[in-house]
């Protein structure tokens, strides 16, 4: 009899293979009879299956197969695809971009506890700190026209006062040969000065100490240009409060740096680069004499009648802004006084007290105009004693001689009109200067010569006489 016979025989046993026997085994078995009992080779049995995620797919997939009448897969690693090859029971192994464990025999094939890991979503609620973009060039998700357009912008670091001093203090010496405050400005605004602007008015003004009225007249208008554009009110005066308590250690270099401090201090209030309340500030707080006589020299000026409007030349008028007519006047004074004297000390420091280095080409012209006017040999002598002395102590440059002297020869015609032997006193004061070796031969080779005149007739009235061609 076969198996199915004997379960269909007595309700009882096909209660117990469905699961519903009662809840009495012995009430169960005595409804069987021996011999309608199954026997051990009448038994199906079945082999218990594990449920593994990992037999899932595959076993799945048999059934799915045998369901629609498609071949089921076999156990021969040829009937697998090209990248998963079959093992040996027939189970396609695992890809390596499977989420699931590759040890079939531990844990549930999930992935591994936590929130990072490849292939995961991470910690519940960090969606809500995504943005949507992806900046990093390496990403998948990294879309270069979503990206937003980055600026990049140069950073100067702040200059340091080593920095700052090697820096700044070439553009004021420059400034003091042009004269240009715009171009000052300019440089100034490409350095990343920071909180050490107030050292550019004390360094300034120390500069302007070591050099001349005219020198100190344009570091005043510096300060005055650069004051709302690149100096405040409180850096000019944080300038100059340096200035004061180190003024022990700058009197060692310039004894007068006293009453130099207090005129700068004076033209800058005059000026309005400084509050007139920064005199009174010091009132009763200070001992050291040096700092209370500047203080009080700065007083005594602001103080005077018209004080304002003197200060404004305190420094006087000197250099190329005095009027050209003005400096024509002192050299020839000065020249006249050195052909009476003959102290060539006297008129070098003279001509060093215009400060006018670019102008002395008219010492040159009006020398060498006083010796042919003269026309006596002393006072030729002189005028070659002082261009010797004046070139060997560089006071005069050569390209001033050279310029003066071709002045000279370009105006003999004129100065022949009022000194008939002109020329040949030219060509005697040339011949003294080329054997001093003042003047070299190429400027001896521009002298210009002129023959001897002949005239129409001698009632012509002087008319010269015209080469036919």
């Amino acid at each position: 009899m076969a198996a199915a016979d004997k379960f269909d025989v007595h309700d009882g046993a096909a209660d117990y293979v469905n699961g519903d026997a009662e809840d009495d085994p012995k009430a169960l078995f005595s409804k069987f009879s021996a011999e309608n009992m199954p026997t051990k080779e009448d038994r199906v049995f079945k082999k218990a299956k594990r449920s593994l995620k990992t037999n899932s797919m595959s076993e799945d997939g048999d059934v799915d197969a045998a369901k629609n009448g498609l071949p089921m897969a076999t156990g021969s690693p040829s009937s697998a695809g090209p990248h998963q090859a079959r093992s040996k029971s027939g189970v396609v192994p695992h890809s390596k971009n499977s989420r699931k464990s590759n040890n079939p025999a531990h844990g549930r094939g999930q992935p591994k506890k936590g929130a990072g890991g490849k292939g995961v979503w991470g910690k519940p609620g960090l969606e809500l700190e995504e943005t949507g973009e992806c900046s990093d060039i390496h990403d998948p998700n990294y879309d270069s026209d979503s990206q937003d357009v980055y600026k990049l912008e140069k950073v100067v670091p702040e200059l340091s006062d080593e920095q700052l001093d090697s820096t700044v203090k070439p553009i004021i010496q420059e400034y003091l040969e042009h004269g240009n405050t715009g171009e000052v400005e300019a440089l100034l605004g490409q350095l990343n000065i920071g909180s050490n602007r107030h050292k550019i008015a004390k360094l300034a003004v120390i500069l302007a100490m070591d050099r001349h009225n005219p020198q100190r007249e344009m570091i005043s208008r510096l300060i005055s240009d650069l004051y709302s554009d690149v100096l405040s009110q409180d850096d000019i005066a944080r300038g100059f409060d340096e200035l004061l308590e180190g003024l022990d250690d700058i009197r060692l270099d310039t004894p007068d740096a006293h009453n130099l401090i207090g005129q700068f201090i004076a033209r800058c209030i005059a000026d309005d680069c400084l509050p007139p309340k920064f005199i009174t500030n010091y009132k009763g707080k200070i001992d050291n004499e040096y700092i209370k006589t500047a203080l009080e020299k700065a007083e005594v000026l602001l103080s005077m009648n018209h004080g304002i409007a003197h200060l404004d030349n305190i420094w006087g008028i000197g250099g190329g802004n005095r009027p050209v007519k003005y400096l024509i006047n002192k050299m020839a004074d000065l020249l006249k006084e050195y052909a009476d004297s003959g102290d060539k000390n006297e008129a070098m420091r003279c001509l060093q007290e215009l400060d006018v280095p670019h102008f002395h080409h008219e010492l040159v012209y009006q020398a060498c105009d006083l010796a042919i006017e003269d026309s006596s040999e002393r006072v030729m002598d002189l005028v070659v004693e002082l261009l010797l002395f004046l070139t060997q102590t560089n006071v005069v440059t050569v390209d001033q001689l050279e310029k003066g002297m071709t002045r000279l020869f370009t105006d003999i015609h004129d100065i022949n009109l009022d000194v008939p032997a002109a020329y040949s006193l030219l060509e005697k004061l040339v011949e003294k200067l080329r054997a001093k070796h003042v003047i070299t031969e190429a400027m001896v080779s521009n002298m210009p010569a002129r023959g001897r005149k002949r005239f129409v007739s001698e009632g012509d009235g002087g008319r010269l006489k015209h080469d036919k061609l």
